[in-house]
């Protein structure tokens, strides 16, 4: 019986390893089907994470974290978890293989997906260009003029942050109007440094070794545009990654809200006792990994309180 499961290896998973095991539980497993790092791995460069100073990549930035975890006696089971169910104050973790563990607690931290806007040429210059984080990759377009492809809040507000770093943002929406907060609307309408792409989809993004070099986006009448940037951010979406909490009836194990991301409170406590959820996949997630590993952390002393006090 392990005394913390903990499911996913990105930086809130980690995290959670690390100060669950170095906090004194014996038997903590964390179950990671890849290499851990998480999403940020695939950054090509880091600026913004205290104390890291220089050229990183996020590959480079999440390389000793597992040592770190394991030099404490955290485990790393390299499967894929398939459902997590609860009877009584017993977790069952399934793998996709059907094999089974059994747990006293649980912490999830399978983040999210942002979601593909599905043009050519996006997953070749994904990290090369195009990105999905304007808090991540703006400074480096600083001064220069880029892309948003999206008409929700999240592309408006990342656009409004963006016109504040670069010489220009090109908005390119498929519809003439957003879906967005009305304040937040008046807000880019009025900005001189956005211009609106209205009633276009991107068709392709183009470059070379180097990166990206511009976009084109078609029109409803079919007219070809040619947006000449280094930078192209899509924001149309995430998928929180929640399957593992779908149990066998389709019902979720815990409380989730309408986008599927898991409620929790600021313990990280979620609507099942013994149950932490952490990282993108929890409410209100800022999406960076600080606050991540932030989260990690505030799960992991949680559970330790819970198997303390179920076991003593």
């Amino acid at each position: 019986m392990l005394d913390c499961a903990i499911i996913g290896g990105g930086p809130a998973g980690l995290t959670a390893g690390l100060y669950t095991t170095r906090g004194g539980l014996e038997n903590v497993v964390m179950f990671e089907k890849g290499m851990p790092g998480g999403q940020i791995t695939q950054s090509s460069e880091i600026e913004n994470y205290p104390g890291v100073t220089g050229d990183i990549t996020g590959m480079d930035l999440m390389m000793p974290w597992p040592e770190q975890c394991q030099k404490f006696g955290l485990k790393h089971d390299m499967a894929e978890v398939s459902r997590i169910s609860k009877e009584g104050d017993v977790f069952t973790i399934t793998k996709s293989d059907a094999t089974t563990v059994q747990a006293h607690s649980v912490i999830v931290c399978t983040g999210s997906s942002p979601r593909r806007a599905g043009f050519k040429g996006e997953d070749e210059f994904f990290g090369k260009g195009v990105s999905t984080c304007a808090t991540c990759d703006g400074f480096f377009y600083k001064g220069k003029e880029v892309a948003v492809i999206g008409g929700g809040d999240t592309a408006l507000e990342e656009a409004l942050y963006l016109a504040k770093i670069c010489a220009k943002v090109y908005l390119i929406h498929r519809r003439d109007t957003f879906r967005a907060a009305p304040n937040t609307v008046k807000r880019v309408k009025e900005n001189e440094k956005i211009e609106l792409v209205l009633n276009s989809v991107p068709e392709e993004v183009y470059g070379d070794a180097s990166g990206v070099n511009g976009i084109k986006v078609k029109n409803k009448e079919g007219n070809i545009k040619d947006i000449v940037v280094p930078g192209v951010f899509t924001f149309v979406g995430n998928d929180v990654n929640n399957q593992t909490l779908i149990q066998e009836d389709g019902t979720f194990l815990c409380d989730v809200n309408e986008q599927g991301q898991v409620i929790v409170d600021l313990s990280m406590k979620t609507s099942v006792a013994g149950l932490y959820a952490a990282g993108d996949m929890r409410i209100e997630a800022p999406k960076q990994v600080v606050s991540a590993a932030g989260d990690g952390a505030v799960a992991a002393l949680s559970a330790i309180s819970y198997v303390d006090e179920l076991l003593h």
